[in-house]
C-alpha cells in the first residue's frame, strides 16, 4: 500500500481558546490526507465519500509553531467501502498527535453505492494488524 504524507505548519489562526490546536481544523486535516490516500487508490477523486470517521484519538496537543506530518494509507476495503488508517506526529520528534480512521464509500454520478474495483492485498505485518483493526470498526 503506498502511503501518503503531507506536511503542515501550526500557525496562530489555527490555535484554539486553550493556545492549542484546534481539533475541528486537525480532524479537517485528517479527512482531507485521508480522502487523498482513498482517491489516489482508485483514481477518481469524484467518486468518494466520506461515510464515517472512527477511533480518531487525540494523544497529545500541538502548539503553534509544531510541524505535523499527516500519513495515510488504506487499510482495509469493502465492495463498495475504502478504510484509510491516519495518524499525524510530529515532523521533528514523531510524538503522534492523533490517529485513527475514516471510512469512504464509493458513489455514482446520483450518490448511489457502486463497487470501486479494488483489488488489494494486505500482506505486511502492520497492514494487516491496522486491517484486523478496521474491520472491527465496521
Amino acid at each position: 500500500m503506498n502511503k501518503l504524507t503531507t506536511s503542515r505548519l501550526i500557525k496562530s489562526e489555527e490555535l484554539n481558546h486553550h493556545g492549542t490546536l484546534f481539533a475541528g481544523r486537525l480532524a479537517e486535516w485528517f479527512v482531507e490526507a485521508s480522502f487523498s490516500a482513498a482517491a489516489t487508490s482508485v483514481k477518481n477523486p469524484d467518486q468518494i465519500v466520506c461515510l464515517k470517521l472512527h477511533g480518531l484519538t487525540f494523544k497529545k496537543p500541538a502548539n503553534k509553531g509544531d510541524l505535523l506530518q499527516l500519513t495515510s494509507q488504506v487499510v482495509a476495503h469493502g465492495k463498495t467501502s475504502i478504510t484509510v488508517y491516519c495518524k499525524a506526529e510530529s515532523g521533528i520528534t514523531d510524538e503522534v498527535f492523533v490517529d485513527g480512521f475514516v471510512t469512504f464509500v464509493s458513489v455514482d454520478d446520483q450518490g448511489k453505492k457502486m463497487p470501486h474495483g479494488l483489488n488489494m492485498t494486505f500482506e505486511t505485518p502492520d497492514v494487516k494488524e491496522l486491517n484486523e483493526i478496521a474491520k472491527s470498526l465496521r
